[in-house]
C-alpha cells in the first residue's frame, strides 16, 4: 500500500474531495485526521471508515487555535504527522465593485490563509517526521481568471506562490509541497457555482453540465476520486522528486476553457438583462 504507516491532515474532510482523499488514503494503509467546520459530517465520514483509521477534529482553518488544535489532534492519534491536505475552501461570486468587502475578507482568509496557518503548525512535525508532503487544493481559477470570481482567483493564485516559496524554503528537510488544480470536479462547491450559473441563463443545473461535458475533451466531469487518487501519488514516496509543482487535472478543459466560456456566457445574460 502506499501509504503504509503513514498519518494525514485533510482539511475540508467531511465532503467532496475532502471526503474521497480521506477514503483512498485509508485504503492506501494511512491513518487520517478529517477537519471541517461541520462537526455532524467529521463525524460521519469517521465512522464509514475502517476502526482506529481516522479521527475527526471540528474547527475554522482560518482561526489559529483552530488551525492549531487539528495538527494537535493529528499528532495526538497517529503519533506522528507526514502528510497536509490543505483542501477546505470556500467559493464567493461578484465582480469587484459588486464583492462586499466582509466577503472577499472571508475568501481570503479561509482559502489562503487557512492553508498558511495549517503550513505553519504542520511543518514543524514533518521535520521532525524526517519529511513530509503538503498538498494544496487550487483550481483552474489559480492560473487564469474566471468572471465574476476575483476573491476566490486571487487565493488560489496567491496559494499558488506560497506553494511555491514553501517548496523552496523547505525543501532541504525533505518537505514536498505541491498544487493540485482541478478543472470541473462534481462537488458541492461546483453545483452551488453552477447553480448561479444556471439561474443566470434561465437552464437547469444539468443543462449547464452538459454544456460543459460538451466542450471538455474527454467529454466528461470529474469526480472527487479522481482528484483523490492525485493526492494519494503526491503524498507517497512515488513522488518523491516532485515538489514546487502545479498538476492540473481537468480532463483537457484548460486546454478549451468550457467552465470560462460557460461563465462568461451567465455575464453576458444578466449584463442583457435576462
Amino acid at each position: 500500500m502506499r501509504l503504509d504507516g503513514k498519518v494525514a491532515l485533510i482539511t475540508g474532510g467531511g465532503t467532496g474531495i475532502g471526503a474521497a482523499v480521506a477514503e483512498r488514503f485509508v485504503a492506501e494503509g494511512a491513518k487520517v485526521c478529517v477537519t471541517g467546520r461541520r462537526a455532524e459530517l467529521l463525524d460521519k465520514m469517521v465512522k464509514s471508515l475502517p476502526a482506529d483509521t481516522a479521527v475527526a477534529c471540528a474547527g475554522d482553518v482560518s482561526e489559529p487555535d483552530d488551525a492549531q488544535k487539528m495538527v494537535d489532534t493529528t499528532v495526538k492519534f497517529g503519533g506522528k504527522l507526514d502528510i497536509l491536505i490543505n483542501n477546505a475552501g470556500i467559493e464567493g461570486m461578484g465582480a469587484v465593485v459588486d464583492l462586499p468587502l466582509e466577503e472577499w475578507q472571508k475568501v481570503i482568509d479561509i482559502n489562503l490563509t487557512g492553508c498558511f496557518l495549517m503550513m505553519k503548525y504542520a511543518i514543524p512535525h514533518m521535520i521532525k517526521a524526517g519529511g513530509g508532503s503538503v498538498v494544496s487544493m487550487s483550481a483552474l481559477s489559480g492560473l487564469r481568471g474566471l468572471p465574476t470570481m476575483p476573491a476566490y482567483s486571487a487565493a488560489k493564485g496567491g496559494l499558488q506562490s506560497l506553494t511555491t516559496q514553501s517548496a523552496i524554503d523547505y525543501g532541504p528537510a525533505k518537505i514536498r509541497c505541491n498544487i493540485v488544480a482541478p478543472g470541473p470536479i462534481r462537488t458541492d462547491i461546483f453545483e452551488e457555482v453552477f447553480g448561479h450559473i444556471a439561474a443566470g441563463l434561465c437552464i437547469s443545473n444539468e443543462e449547464a453540465f452538459k454544456r460543459i461535458e460538451d466542450v471538455v475533451p474527454i467529454r466528461a466531469i470529474g469526480t472527487p476520486a479522481d482528484v483523490a487518487a492525485l493526492c494519494c501519488f503526491l503524498a507517497s514516496d512515488d513522488s518523491k522528486f516532485i515538489t514546487g509543482a502545479t498538476i492540473v487535472i481537468d480532463g483537457g478543459a484548460a486546454m478549451v476553457d468550457p467552465v470560462g466560456k460557460v461563465l462568461g456566457d451567465c455575464v453576458a445574460a444578466i449584463m442583457a438583462g435576462k
